[in-house]
């Protein structure tokens, strides 16, 4: 567990059962003839009074179907078109104890959407109404509290010591079904950019997870938490051997900011992100084994005072390798505001370090494009129509520079990945205002050409040609 974790339970603010060892579980039992078997049976009996099942009552609106049904309406034409009816809505989820003293749980928050009474079930029978400490719906994570005695609170183990190939233990509630247990591996590590989530970094498991699953427990064959299990991936809504958990080290840094905060303060560096392609890493001479290219850097923020700039190419972050943009939004996301990081980068082929203190994270400006209407007759920009964008034009503010405004699909911008609505204003590291200049610049070649583009507020590059 994280250094920031230990801290909390020294400082008395959490109090939670954290692995201290290698502890192998027992993985077999006797027998009523007095054998030895092979068995799950030690793990899950101590590991199953620590999962709840969750309760949670709801008001919905919904139309009266007989005052919209035209049969009726002869009879009560004075009555409004819609009368609303509210309606009470039960679901059902999974939680985890992971403080028995404070009767802390970790649960999903879309379990917890629109809830106006919350049941704790316990797995002996006992119920318990809850409290919401806390709800962060961009990791999925949520806090609850319960006045009870005599709980039983899981070993919290490390997520990051998970590898592929791992045998895991799902336990919940699935389909209203109390204490299921289902067992598979770990099918892959780090899942991001599926859109479930606003930070992702999944644990992907092919253990059976269902409806009702969500907010259970995810553990390692010594009994240690590793992660909470939030979704599934199928087009029937049920298990189809793809699962998801969110890993027990970022949910554990999100509850103890819920529990002491009441809410999630994420830090900001102020920069948009790219991934670096072959292409892209090819024409910024990046020859590294991963890294992040910054397409913009907003103004005011910490990145540029700190003295990043578009172009440069981000490797680390407090030591740690960038392996792409997601995995760098999440490690800063998980940093509170006022942190210092040391960021590592590469720019003009040599590598440095900068010292950036983070800011609360908060909405980017958006920026809108006016067209214009132009066509200019370089090689490499054949097949796009272009016009000038004056600085300042669009909608809060747009950035100048050269619009597309219609694009050929054999053209060579097409076949880069770019489209109507994207504004070029540099190429090769030099600012473009107008479509002559842009044409100048391109030239009548065949060298690649690295373009930096907005596309609705956005900054990236592409590379043309080549």
């Amino acid at each position: 567990m994280s250094q920031f974790l230990r801290s909390l339970v020294c400082a008395g603010l959490i109090s939670l059962p954290i692995s201290a060892g290698p502890v192998v579980a027992d993985v077999t039992r006797t027998t009523q003839e007095g054998a030895l078997t092979p068995s799950l049976a030690p793990i899950v009996e101590t590991v199953a009074p620590g999962v709840v099942s969750i309760s949670v009552t709801s008001q919905q609106s919904v139309n009266n179907p007989v005052f919209t049904d035209p049969f009726f309406r002869q009879f009560f034409d004075f009555l409004p078109n819609s009368i609303p009816l509210n309606r009470f809505v039960e679901a059902s989820g999974s939680g985890v104890v992971v403080d028995a003293e404070g009767g802390l749980i970790l649960t999903n928050a879309h379990v917890l959407e629109n809830a106006e009474t919350i049941t704790v079930h316990m797995s002996d029978g006992r119920e318990y109404p809850a409290e919401i400490r806390g709800v962060d719906p961009d990791t999925d994570i949520a806090a609850l509290r319960i006045d009870a005695k005599g709980l039983t609170a899981l070993t919290i183990g490390q997520s990051s010591d998970l590898r592929v190939g791992d045998y895991v233990l799902a336990l919940g509630n699935p389909f209203g079904l109390d204490g299921t247990v289902t067992l598979g591996i770990v099918s892959a590590l780090g899942r991001s950019g599926l859109g479930i989530e606003g930070y992702e970094n999944f644990i992907q498991v092919d253990a059976a997870i269902n409806p009702g699953n969500s907010g259970g427990a995810l553990v390692n064959l010594r009994g240690e938490l590793v992660g909470i299990n939030t979704a599934i991936a199928g087009p029937t809504g049920g298990n189809v051997g793809i699962g998801f958990a969110i890993p027990i080290d970022m949910a554990m840094l999100v509850a103890a900011q819920l529990m002491t905060d009441g809410r999630v303060d994420r830090g900001q560096i102020g920069i948009t992100l790219q991934d670096l392609t072959p292409d892209l890493a090819k024409a910024f001479g990046f020859e590294g084994e991963s890294g992040v290219l910054i397409s913009e850097v907003l103004p005011g923020s910490p990145a540029e005072l700190a003295g990043l700039a578009s172009g440069d190419i981000i490797s680390s972050i407090d030591g740690e390798r960038v392996t792409d943009s997601a995995a760098l939004r999440l490690a800063v996301s998980l940093k509170r505001p006022g942190t210092d990081v040391t960021i590592g980068f590469l720019r003009d082929g040599r590598t440095h370090e900068v010292r950036v203190t983070l800011r609360n994270a908060g909405s980017d400006t958006e920026m809108g494009n006016r067209p214009g209407g132009v066509r200019n007759s370089s090689v490499l920009l054949e097949g796009a129509t272009l016009s000038a964008v004056p600085n300042g034009a669009g909608r809060d503010g747009s950035q100048g520079g050269v619009l597309i405004e219609a694009l050929n699909v054999n053209s060579p911008l097409s076949a880069a990945g770019l489209r109507p609505g994207d504004v070029i204003t540099e190429v090769n590291g030099e600012v473009v205002d107008t479509p002559q200049e842009l044409d100048d610049l391109a030239g009548d070649t065949s060298d690649a050409l690295v373009l930096r583009v907005y596309r609705m507020g956005r900054a990236f590059f592409a590379v043309v040609g080549g």
